[in-house]
């Protein structure tokens, strides 16, 4: 069965949009900056924009370069094409996006293997790790690349521990492979954890960030690397068709996140803790306590599946994601209020109730 993302039905007014971050849009400020953006041809490498944002990038992840592109799933997908060869392996949680999110792209793309390791809240161990890796042999794939995401986004936005991090990087390295960290809600483990990027994504040779999300931008994501990593994997950009012209107008929305859009992240962490207890408090709903911005909870007790429940408060005006059976996501953003938190507490315990 294929999968499509819903059809929203806005003859009803969207009260409260808890559907994804990624439903974020930018502010009017925003868009000031990148109509005043100065722009060149990115592809040529002389938009001024993008190689400033570029350069900002790779300072806060403690990389030596980095590149500008479309999305965080094109991020991924290149650094696998860069650094993996058909027929080899990457290790990664069972959850991670690269292996449930982007239409099994490492599989279609790059001819790789994702082996799926478990752990509870997307987040695997070092003794679960320690025993994925197998002997080298002619008859098994190379085991090339360890694979984190930070935050865990179907393990409820949780954060990985900088130990974790550190012991998993250094495990993957001993043995020979390369570590690539999902980065898409990084900041939201950055500012949530108190932990700089950097320190995050030290061990770890690929790491990119999302700019759609949590900080607002249009689109945009930003790779980063070493200097040779980035210079192949140009080359897939290219392949890909992620080079751009007056990429400026988007990197400035980028920048202007930076500059902006960051440190609020702690909003959406509170507005998800009071998403979380109201939710609490509704009889037949399973809450998992927030550490970011992302609010799951199980609806079986109440006797409605995880799509009945968001149809009926989609009519009431409040959007939730739908993320299995019984499991729903409710995601806090910068275009929601705390007000509208509890407005859509109150239509969830609404629909529950009758």
């Amino acid at each position: 069965m294929t999968y499509a993302p819903p059809r929203f039905d806005f003859t009803v007014p969207v009260r409260v949009n808890l559907y994804s971050d990624t439903q974020t849009k930018p502010s009017l400020a925003m868009k000031q900056a990148m109509m005043q953006a100065e722009v060149g041809d990115e592809q040529h490498g002389s938009d001024p924009t993008v190689l400033a944002l570029c350069d900002r990038m790779a300072a806060m992840l403690g990389k030596e370069a980095a590149m500008f592109l479309p999305s965080g799933t094109m991020c991924n997908e290149i650094a696998i094409l860069t650094q993996c060869q058909a027929g080899d392996e990457i290790l990664a949680h069972h959850t991670a996006h690269i292996a449930t999110s982007e239409g099994g792209a490492p599989w279609a793309l790059a001819g790789v293997q994702v082996a799926s390791l478990d752990g509870r809240n997307g987040i695997f161990s070092v003794d679960t790790l320690n025993a994925a890796i197998r002997p080298i042999s002619r008859y098994s794939p190379a085991q090339r690349m360890v694979e984190v995401e930070q935050t865990a986004n179907l393990g409820g936005g949780a954060i990985w521990p900088l130990e974790t991090l550190h012991a998993v990087a250094e495990i993957a390295h001993a043995h020979g492979m390369v570590t690539h960290m999902d980065g898409a809600r990084l900041l939201n483990a950055v500012v949530a954890a108190g932990v700089p990027a950097a320190e995050m994504a030290a061990g770890y040779d690929t790491v990119w960030l999302d700019f759609t999300k949590g900080l607002g931008a249009p689109l945009g994501a930003v790779l980063a690397g070493s200097t040779a990593f980035i210079d192949a994997a140009w080359r897939w950009k290219q392949r890909m068709g992620g080079s751009m012209r007056q990429g400026g107008i988007c990197a400035a929305a980028c920048l202007y996140a930076l500059d902006h859009n960051i440190d609020r992240l702690a909003d959406d962490h509170e507005h998800a803790l009071i998403l979380a207890r109201g939710l609490a408090q509704i009889q037949g709903l399973s809450v998992e306590l927030p550490e970011t911005n992302l609010v799951f909870f199980d609806t079986e007790a109440a006797g409605l599946t995880a799509q009945e429940l968001a149809a009926r408060v989609r009519a009431a005006g409040v959007l939730i994601s739908v993320m299995g059976k019984y499991r729903a996501r409710a995601c806090t953003h910068l275009d929601v209020t705390a007000l509208q938190v509890m407005e859509a507490a109150a239509a969830i315990r609404d629909v529950v109730q009758d």
